[in-house]
Order: C-alpha cells, then sequence, then structure tokens
C-alpha cells in the first residue's frame, strides 16, 4: 500500500487554526500582565502634578516623569499592538497568490531567463521567460512558483508555508508577514523590558504574597514567552532582512548559491520596492497604494525584472 506523505502535510492545517488560538491567548496574557499588572497601578498612582507637603519639588518631579514614561510606553505599545494585529489578520487572510488556470505566459511576462522559447519583444530584443510545468497542478508554473504540499496548490514567489499563519508567504502577502514578525518582534521586547523588574522581584513577591498568586502566574508566563519569543524573532528578522536585501525567497537560497549573480538582485532600493511598493508613507502599514500595484508587477507574483546576461 502506497502512503501519501502530502497528506500528512495536510493535516499540518488543522494544526495552524490551533496556532491562530494560542497567538490570540500569548497577546491577552502578555496584555493583561504589562498593561493591567505591571502598568495600570503605577498609572492610577495619585496625580504626580498635584501638590503634596510630604514630598519634595525633585521626588515629585521625578515621579511625574517616570509616570509619564510609562504613560508614553504604553500608548507606543497600544500602536505596536494593533499594527501587529492589523498585520497578522492580513497575513492569515490574503491570498499569497496562485497561478491563473491555463496560465501562459504572455510577451509582457517573459522577463526570466531559461533555456528555449524565445521571441521577440517590443524593444527589439528577445525575452526568454521561465517556463515550468507543474504535475501536480497540471497547469503552468511562473517564475518563482513552487507547490506547497500543505496547501496542495502552486504558489506565486513562495517563501514559506507558515504554521502560526495557516497559510503560505508570498508574493500578495510578504510585506505582511514582514511587518507581522517586526511588530511582534518590537512588542515582545517592550514587554521585556517592562515585565523585567516584576520578573525580578517574582520570589521574593511570591514569599510575601504582596500580589495574588494569579497575577503572579500569569506575569511570570509573560516575561518567559515575550523573552523566548524576543530572542527568536530577533534572528528571523535578521534573516528576512538579508533576504529581503537581496530578492531572495527561503526556497531560493540553495539555488542562489549555485550562481555568481542572483538574476532578481536589482539593487537593496529596488528589491525592497518590490516588496514594500514606492509610496513611503504606507511602509510601515499592511496595505498597498493603487499606484504600487498598477506600475509594480512584482507584487502580483507573475511578472520580475531581472538582470541582462
Amino acid at each position: 500500500m502506497d502512503l501519501n506523505m502530502f497528506r500528512c502535510c495536510s493535516g499540518l492545517r488543522l494544526l495552524g487554526y490551533l496556532i491562530v488560538v494560542l497567538v490570540a491567548a500569548i497577546i491577552a496574557v502578555s496584555y493583561h500582565a504589562v498593561v493591567v499588572v505591571t502598568w495600570a497601578p503605577h498609572l492610577l498612582d495619585a496625580n504626580p502634578f498635584s501638590p503634596s507637603p510630604s514630598w519634595s519639588f525633585e521626588c515629585d518631579t521625578w515621579q511625574a516623569i517616570q509616570i509619564r514614561g510609562k504613560g508614553d510606553m504604553e500608548r507606543g505599545s497600544g500602536v505596536d499592538l494593533v499594527l501587529l494585529t492589523w498585520s497578522y489578520f492580513m497575513v492569515v487572510v490574503q491570498d499569497p497568490g496562485s497561478v491563473p488556470e491555463n496560465w501562459k505566459p504572455s510577451v509582457e511576462e517573459g522577463s526570466s531567463l531559461t533555456a528555449s522559447d524565445t521571441w521577440p519583444s517590443s524593444d527589439g530584443l528577445e525575452r526568454r521567460p521561465a517556463v515550468g510545468h507543474c504535475s501536480h497542478c497540471q497547469n503552468g508554473k511562473p517564475p518563482r512558483c513552487h507547490h506547497c504540499s500543505v496547501c496542495q496548490r502552486c504558489v506565486l514567489k513562495m517563501d514559506h508555508h507558515c504554521i502560526w499563519v495557516v497559510n503560505c508567504v508570498g508574493a500578495r502577502n510578504y510585506k505582511f508577514f514582514l511587518l507581522f514578525v517586526f511588530y511582534t518582534f518590537l512588542e515582545t521586547t517592550v514587554d521585556t523590558l517592562a515585565l523585567l523588574p516584576s520578573f525580578i522581584k517574582f520570589f521574593r513577591e511570591a514569599k510575601h504574597h504582596s500580589i495574588s498568586p494569579s497575577n503572579l502566574a500569569i506575569t511570570f508566563l509573560a516575561f518567559v514567552l515575550n523573552l523566548a519569543f524576543a530572542l527568536s524573532l530577533l534572528c528571523f528578522v535578521i534573516m528576512h532582512l538579508s533576504l529581503l536585501s537581496s530578492n531572495t525567497t527561503s526556497v531560493e537560497v540553495h539555488e542562489k548559491k549555485k550562481t555568481v549573480r542572483w538574476k532578481y538582485d536589482m539593487g537593496r532600493k529596488k528589491n525592497f520596492e518590490q516588496v514594500f511598493g514606492c509610496r513611503k508613507a504606507l511602509w510601515f502599514f499592511p496595505l498597498f497604494s493603487k499606484e504600487d500595484l498598477e506600475k509594480i508587477p512584482a507584487l502580483h507574483g507573475l511578472d520580475f525584472p531581472t538582470l541582462a546576461e
């Protein structure tokens, strides 16, 4: 009896939905530990600007600076959390890009290299598309397209299948994925720093029962989770920044090592724009401008500029 290993891979989709619930739970625990348990008691203390005869002017000023700093940090963390959640939602629901049925390259789409099938373009030069064929989908494969054994389809400019977002990461949601990773790294780093004093006092507080056991447990758990995620995401951010700067996907790393010069590397600026667009005002938001979608074919995942031979 033959065993189809791709069916086992498809089962990862069910696990992915559980991961979404886990992500929501981690966000809720971290928010409660940082905002409710750690910051709220300090921010709800006495008004630092009200006169108090038992406090010197220097103490009042220092207390005001501390409380204002924590308030600014809380607002910044709140904005980051909104952007994180927005980016996560977009990378989960956005289709990474699939190959149109009975796809065949047009003259304008022939910007990649292959060994045969050339035709003249409008500028008089020969254009040679990297045409492939997927035996699973029984359809053509555009350049940089790969078949995902979990999603059971070909994905345009596939980077990887991410179980954390229950989706493939490809041409049309790679920006959202990078923003999600970046904002998650920022949020977990801020949460770790905010929870560090409470973590240091963990055993002393537990011994004297100065706060409730449930808050102690939540604070301890949130600190450990955020520290672990911050350290792991730091490596992930560095890796994807390197891939972004050379216009390479995770599945193309091995292929790139075989070449002297990666044909899709158009320079750091253009490589960045192929993922984030040209509108600087939208670089930090999980969306694209209509102008970028019209002028940057790489955002659609079917056509990519390449270096001349």
